[in-house]
């Protein structure tokens, strides 16, 4: 009887591993993935931030799933332009200036799944950085960048891959 429920233990243990994945990500089939690069076209360019941005996603789905980066005929293809770059004011204070400004990036992502089609997609994302009015964005660029590429990829990654 112990012999059958050690026996029974093991195999849903076992049968239960395969199913589980940490990041929540469901890869399918596939087994590389593709960022192409995307192209600033918002109106307000700012140097160098579609690098990071292909940089980052490239990263981010590299290190939460098992699957491999390649250049060309990737499974699973992300591509797509960043469409927006403002900076506007937020809050006044008691002089009726600007006390905060609010940095906003959106970027377009067109997502194709070689081996599903059917989880194809084409979306907007966006994301905000507030900051103080009386501060350069030179000074925040780094945290603000990083704070919206954080939100952007993993909502891009929820969108892609973990089907919620």
């Amino acid at each position: 009887m112990k012999r059958i429920i050690v026996i029974l233990c093991l195999f849903f243990y076992f049968s239960s591993c395969g199913i589980y994945n940490f990041t929540g990500g469901s890869t399918g089939s596939a087994k590389t993935f593709q960022v192409n690069f995307f192209q600033n076209r918002a109106p307000l360019i700012e140097p160098g931030m579609d690098r990071d941005f292909t940089f980052y996603l490239q990263d981010l789905i590299n290190n939460q799933t098992n699957l491999s980066l390649t250049n060309s005929n990737g499974d699973l293809v992300y591509e797509g332009e960043i469409i927006n770059f403002t900076i506007a004011p937020m809050a006044a204070n008691a002089e009726q200036r600007a006390a905060q400004n609010r940095l906003t990036v959106t970027i377009n992502v067109r997502f194709t799944n070689n081996k599903e089609s059917d989880k194809d997609f084409e979306k907007s994302f966006s994301h905000y950085y507030d900051f103080p009015a009386n501060t350069q964005l030179s000074a925040v660029k780094s945290s603000a960048f990083e704070a919206i590429f954080e939100r952007i990829g993993q909502d891009i990654f929820n969108a892609s891959l973990a089907n919620w």
